[in-house]
């Protein structure tokens, strides 16, 4: 203030002379670094921001919630379409393995790439020609509907089943008097029976049975062998007691429900005794063979007798 008070009274006319201050010296590099955009920092706010300068409120979280809710449904729908689905197990017929009130978790995604399914899966079907008829069905309420729609609860108007695959395509099965159940002519030891069931029942209806599954078709029985109407008891329907593949929804992998019945569903080692039966085509190769060999002699005999430089040896004499 004192040297600007001094200047003005001696009427110097040229410019001030005063000592430069390190902010004013460092003001043109600042404003060289900041481009040609804007003359000041309100000309570059007013700039950026729009005609108003005022800059965009962030959306409320109540305004995007909405969104959230739409997107969670649409992803939980292809998550049901495509690669899991929950189904509640309304009866017994898959005791122990099963109880009545699980919820399993249902993989829908391997048969969209042409997988089949295998002995000792636990799947669930489509009702392949009424099954299910006479059995209770309740009245879903709208909430109840709208949660099965995207795959929170089971529906209750699909009409499925679950049961375990105990043969596939080209599999002969048989029943005799109480078991054991017979795959391919080889006994099965079923350790996921319900304890003090057999393997096999003896009745009209159809525990004793002989059957060879056709291509493209499955047999399935359930756990709880005296208390489940499975392929056994539908032989006089449309496919047999067969259930086709393309009925097939998916395999359980897993209980969900409740967390203290927490578990996989592992194929049983059952199934991995070489229960395969021979293919048809390997039949052909190997009783082709001996035919082969017979011909094989029979033109090298006739080549000898009719060539006598040749001699057994293959040899030039």
């Amino acid at each position: 203030m004192g040297d600007l008070a001094v200047g003005a009274r001696s009427g110097h006319e040229g410019p001030e002379e005063r000592p430069e201050r390190p902010d004013e010296a460092a003001a043109p590099a600042a404003e060289e670094h900041a481009g040609t955009g804007s003359d000041s920092p309100a000309q570059g706010a007013q700039e950026s921001g729009g005609q108003g300068g005022d800059p965009k409120k962030q959306r409320s979280f109540w305004k995007e919630l909405p969104l959230l809710i739409g997107i969670a449904l649409v992803l939980a729908l292809l998550i049901k379409t495509f690669l899991v689905q929950a189904f509640s197990i309304p009866s017994d017929s898959m005791q122990n393995t099963l109880q009545q009130g699980d919820r399993v978790l249902v993989d829908k995604l391997t048969p969209w790439f042409g997988s089949k399914p295998s002995r000792g899966e636990v799947v669930v079907f489509h009702d392949p020609d009424n099954w299910l008829a006479g059995e209770p069905t309740s009245t879903p309420n709208a909430l109840q509907t709208a949660l099965s729609w995207i795959g929170l609860m089971p529906s209750a108007e699909e009409k499925d089943l679950i049961k375990r695959v105990i043969g596939v395509a080209g599999d002969t099965i048989e029943c005799k008097n109480t078991g054991p159940l017979l795959v391919n002519g080889k006994p099965l030891n079923e350790p996921y029976v319900y304890p003090g069931n057999t393997p096999c029942s003896v009745d009209d209806q159809g525990g004793q049975f002989k059957v060879t599954v056709p291509p493209g078709k499955i047999w399935v029985m359930g756990d709880h062998r005296q208390n489940s109407l499975d392929s056994r008891y539908h032989q006089q329907d449309k496919y047999r007691g067969f259930v086709p593949v393309g009925n097939v929804v998916g395999r359980a992998i897993v209980i969900a429900w409740p967390p203290t019945r927490w578990d996989t569903l592992p194929i049983p080692d059952t199934f991995d005794q070489g229960l395969n039966t021979v293919a048809p085509s390997a039949l052909g190769l190997i009783g082709a063979v001996p035919l082969v060999m017979w011909r094989r002699r029979r033109l090298t005999a006739r080549l000898t007798e009719g060539n006598p430089r040749v001699s057994g040896s293959g040899t030039a004499g």
